[in-house]
């Protein structure tokens, strides 16, 4: 009697001609090896997952390349619009309690809020650096994640001493999927680059020493530029077409583009229409 057949094995999580196909139209669309690569995505409903792209981007880039995304946490301070739209209706003792409540920001273990599957896969991925900023931190994987995240002062949200401000200085590009320019962080960099910037006041509470703030877990207020995206659509709209490539990944929208271009042109932009 012939003995039944093994069970199948089942499948892989990830189908690595899946991962194949993106890493492909990633090399179309203009991805190459060793780039420093800042990546925006937004993948509801898209049918990409998180782990492919993952898997495809850091394919392409190779162990030279690094891959970078914004792993923000805005309800973590009472003066962010995240924070004062789930305080709103509260009264003054509640909004005292919901204070009292609030986790303290640890960069090793607090998810990202609003950024999306991706971000937060790139986030927890083993060997991820995470900066330290409690309020605007980024997650990096590959060869310069640890360089790139270390020294996020708190007084530098995204300016010069930040990630995104070491991406621009050395060159980097912006990739966005299925997103378009009113979500492109790399703009505000171009706000602290402009002569004599508004400031404001900002409150976050940290676990860890992070930067400029005090040892320890506890609150900390610091003076910060004001961060102010409501234009950014208009900005990204007059952006040179000559200077975006797209194309589609995994069946979506993308644009892949210079970091310090984006910015540059983000600076003139600001200073003939901002008033």
């Amino acid at each position: 009697m012939t003995p039944p057949a093994p069970p199948a094995a089942p499948p892989p999580a990830e189908a690595p001609a899946g991962v194949l196909a993106l890493a492909v139209q990633l090399r179309l669309l203009g991805v190459r090896p060793r780039a420093r690569l800042l990546v925006h995505a937004s993948l509801g409903g898209t049918g990409l997952r998180a782990t492919a792209l993952r898997d495809a981007l850091t394919g392409v880039l190779g162990p030279h390349g690094t891959l970078l995304v914004p792993a923000f946490t805005p309800e973590n301070s009472t003066t962010s619009g995240a924070h004062l739209a789930r305080i709103a209706g509260l009264t003054e003792d509640g909004v005292r309690a919901f204070r009292e409540r609030m986790p303290a920001f640890d960069p090793a273990r607090t998810p990202s809020q609003g950024m999306g599957a991706f971000a937060e896969t790139v986030r927890t991925t083993p060997g991820a650096a995470r900066s330290g900023h409690p309020q605007t931190s980024f997650a990096a994987l590959g060869k310069d994640a640890e360089r790139l995240c270390a020294g996020h002062r708190l007084e530098s949200h995204l300016g010069e001493e930040s990630p995104l401000g070491k991406l621009c200085w050395e060159g980097g590009q912006v990739l966005m999927i299925n997103v378009g320019f009113a979500v492109c962080t790399a703009f505000h960099l171009a706000e602290y680059r402009m002569p004599k910037p508004p400031l404001r006041m900002y409150e976050c509470v940290v676990k860890v020493n992070v930067p400029g703030a005090q040892r320890g877990e506890g609150w900390t207020a610091y003076e910060d530029v004001v961060l102010d995206d409501g234009d950014f659509a208009e900005i990204g709209g007059a952006f040179p077409e000559s200077r975006v490539r797209r194309g589609r990944v995994g069946g979506v929208s993308a644009m892949l583009f210079s970091l310090p271009d984006a910015v540059d042109h983000a600076v003139d932009w600001m200073t003939e229409n901002r008033c």
